[in-house]
């Protein structure tokens, strides 16, 4: 029989050993302490979950100052004045002058030949010269008209007199037993037959004339009407003239010598040499703050300031920009020539003493956000910004002086609470 070893176990007392547990009591609190400082690591990386090299961002510090709300743009010379003079008929050109030409007022700068526009003006002269004769004849048909019937009056006034003193005749005879009463009643009726034809004479005579001197009426205005349109088409013909409107020169001829053009074909432009404007093209943000008779400065090439003033504001947009035109308000450079380029300068507003800073995407980009640098992470915070320049931005509220904010690039950052920038 095989002896086993349970001569040689001992029985250790319980009292003086330790439970099993308890040997791993301090490695695991060792490990729980290190799995803290892990997660605590791990919390602060995940907050700055993305890293971006400052390379790629721009940090602008927050001031208090004054803000200028201004524009700066480059402007292109216009001639305020420039209008092109069209044909107004279809015809031969003869032009009188060559672009660049100096011109007066009134001077003859080129004739359009237009046989079917003169020809229409003799006609139009000619049906008005029937019509005037035509009124003519009818005053005189008025008076004519008038006169007989004024004969017709008279005449049956005088029989009315004949029948009365007949009548008076008859009633002394009557009245002295001379005459029978039949004849001093046929002497009665004859007055009154001589009265119903004198008020009859009277009547026709107004009526007559009436009519006489409507239809004259009627002649008289078909004459005016026909003179109205000999001036329209004598105005026509006289505009196959063309003539310089002002003082200026000759910009751009669009039409050939001894050529035949089209009724309204362009055939030169004039340009007011006195008066020029500066043309600049405005952000569309800006556009709404712009207003006729806001200052401006206009700068030359020599650097010499101008002061000018806002003009026009076209109510379009093309291409996110507005165009607008500033006048000389004092005097104008000399020398000045279309298209040549200035420098002009909008003075929107001035703010003074307020929160600023350097104006950057994250205006636009942040939709009330901003991102403000603590160390080398970037912390996301509400801010509430003002107006704003070309250059700088208003802050309202949301930051103080020496803040540091991340103007451009946060676009990069996406929605993170914060991101790490080294």
């Amino acid at each position: 029989m095989i002896r086993d070893t349970s001569a040689q176990d001992q029985t250790l007392s319980v009292a003086g050993t330790s439970a099993p547990w308890k040997r791993w009591l301090w490695p695991g609190l060792a490990a729980l302490v290190v799995l803290v400082a892990v997660g605590f690591a791990a919390r602060a990386w995940l907050g700055a979950s993305r890293s971006f090299d400052s390379a790629r961002v721009r940090v602008a510090e927050v001031t208090r100052g004054d803000l200028v709300r201004d524009i700066a743009a480059d402007g292109r010379v216009i001639a305020a004045n420039s209008p092109i003079l069209y044909a107004i008929s279809a015809g031969t050109v003869d032009l009188k002058v060559v672009a660049g030409d100096v011109v007066k007022k009134g001077q003859e700068l080129a004739v359009i030949d237009s046989p079917e526009l003169r020809s229409k003006l003799a006609q139009e002269q000619s049906t008005l010269a029937g019509l005037e004769a035509e009124a003519s004849r009818a005053t005189l048909d008025a008076t004519l008209a008038r006169a007989k019937a004024r004969k017709e009056t008279d005449q049956a006034s005088i029989e009315r007199q004949a029948a009365e003193r007949d009548l008076q005749r008859y009633q002394r005879g009557f009245d002295g037993g001379a005459v029978p009463q039949i004849d001093l009643a046929k002497a009665n009726d004859s007055l009154k037959k001589a009265d119903i034809q004198l008020a009859n004479a009277q009547t026709d005579a107004r009526l007559q004339g009436q009519g006489a001197d409507l239809d004259a009426r009627n002649k008289h205005l078909l004459a005016e009407r026909q003179k109205a349109v000999v001036a329209e088409v004598q105005r026509q013909v006289d505009a196959l003239t063309l003539r310089a409107p002002f003082d200026g020169q000759v910009g751009q001829v669009q039409a050939t010598q001894h050529t035949n053009v089209i009724a309204n074909a362009p055939i030169l432009g004039v340009v007011d040499l006195s008066r020029f404007e500066i043309e600049i093209k405005v952000p569309e943000s800006f556009a709404r703050d712009l207003a006729i008779g806001i200052p401006a400065q206009l700068t030359s090439g020599n650097g010499q300031p101008f002061p000018g003033e806002i003009s026009a504001v076209s109510p379009e947009v093309v291409a996110g920009e507005v165009n607008a035109r500033i006048r000389f308000s004092d005097k104008q450079p000399q020398g000045l020539r279309q298209s040549q380029r200035m420098q002009a300068r909008v003075v929107l507003d001035t703010r003074r003493n307020v929160l600023k800073i350097e104006r950057g995407p994250f205006v636009e980009q942040g939709n009330g956000q901003a991102y403000v640098m603590s160390g080398s992470t970037a912390v996301r915070r509400p801010v509430k910004l003002g107006v704003s320049s070309l250059g700088e931005v208003e802050i309202l509220s949301g930051l103080q002086p020496g803040d540091r904010v991340v103007v451009s690039g946060s676009d990069l950052f996406g929605d993170a609470e914060q991101v790490s920038i080294n």
